[in-house]
């Protein structure tokens, strides 16, 4: 059988309470060709909340995905449809997340107990929209942690049709770690996720967990058709930037010129009165690793919050920046 030849994809993980639309905006101005997810978006807060809040987005942030939380088909076809109603690129389904709340609601990774469940989600969504319907799941959790579960799991959902799974490389411990310590504690299998490609060559498998490198990203290229960064994007957007290389584009943005969109940006949503915080915590990380990050993340941590705060925060942090060129002030 011939492996397929899928394009390479680099994207960025839903994360809660980060990627925003504001996030997105900021992050898709590093990288014209990365993938963005939303946050997990539960289907009851579709179906029941402010969807348009959930939903809104800004034309720039594609290609685009609409991450939902649930465990029933009809809600799920149901968000499905409306995803692709508004203009989302895929939707994909959260079989990753641990938190208790989470868990709860029979939602995120303790699904990975459920494989039928699961495609059964998956083939009511599927039925519902044209768009590409996704999986995003662990190699295990608790005691189904061995291959030949993860294997059944893919197998299972893959049987519906559904062709893209993101694997994060870690099982998750759905009793007694936190949801940050699941992230960091369960050791990375790397080895497992390249081994589902291998076993299953027509389905097109992305890699999660631990990357932090434009040659992380490459190596794991070699094995896998996507890998998904997570914090490393948040916290250090530039890596971004530095990855443009590998989509045969040599010329990285510059910073200043990124910040200046933004502002723009920023402008508009402040006139709809958008708190400026906000808006500005997602950008502490744009000059990471440069002389005056510190003092740029302290004047507009300090600042943004107080009543009445406008763009001038942002540029007087910038202003630290270009003071501290020619300094060693780098955290």
């Amino acid at each position: 059988m011939t492996t397929p030849a899928f394009p390479k994809v680099l994207s960025v993980a839903p994360m809660m309470d980060w990627t925003d639309r504001h996030d997105r905006y900021f992050l898709r101005l590093f990288n014209p060709h990365v993938r963005l997810y939303t946050e997990m978006v539960t289907t009851g807060a579709l179906l029941h909340g402010d969807a348009p809040r959930f939903l809104r987005f800004d034309a720039s942030e594609h290609p685009l995905a609409l991450q939902l939380g649930g465990s029933d088909p009809d809600a799920l076809a149901r968000c499905a449809k409306m995803a692709e109603d508004w203009g989302y690129d895929e939707v994909n389904l959260n079989v990753g997340c641990p938190s208790d709340r989470v868990q709860q609601g029979r939602i995120g990774a303790c699904l990975m107990a459920e494989p039928g469940l699961v495609a059964e989600c998956v083939a009511a969504m599927q039925a519902s929209v044209k768009i590409p319907v996704t999986v995003k799941h662990r190699i295990g959790i608790d005691d189904l942690d061995d291959y030949a579960h993860l294997r059944t799991f893919v197998e299972t959902v893959a049987s519906t049709g559904c062709r893209t799974f993101i694997v994060h490389a870690r099982i998750a411990i759905l009793s007694g770690l936190s949801p940050k310590e699941n992230r960091e504690v369960p050791p990375l299998r790397y080895d497992d996720v390249y081994r589902l490609k291998s076993e299953f060559p027509a389905l097109e498998i992305h890699l999660n967990g631990g990357v932090k490198t434009v040659a992380e990203i490459e190596s794991h290229w070699a094995r896998v058709d996507g890998v998904m960064v997570g914090r490393e994007a948040y916290h250090n957007p530039w890596l971004l930037a530095q990855a443009l290389p590998l989509f045969g584009v040599q010329a990285l943005p510059d910073r200043e010129a990124i910040l200046d969109r933004y502002l723009e940006f920023m402008a508009r949503e402040l006139a709809e009165g958008v708190p400026l915080s906000q808006l500005t915590r997602h950008i502490l990380g744009l000059y990471q690793g440069l002389p005056g990050a510190r003092r740029w993340r302290q004047h507009i941590s300090e600042n943004a919050h107080r009543k009445g705060a406008g763009l001038e925060v942002v540029r007087q942090a910038a202003a630290f920046v270009k003071e501290a060129a020619t300094t060693q002030d780098v955290a």
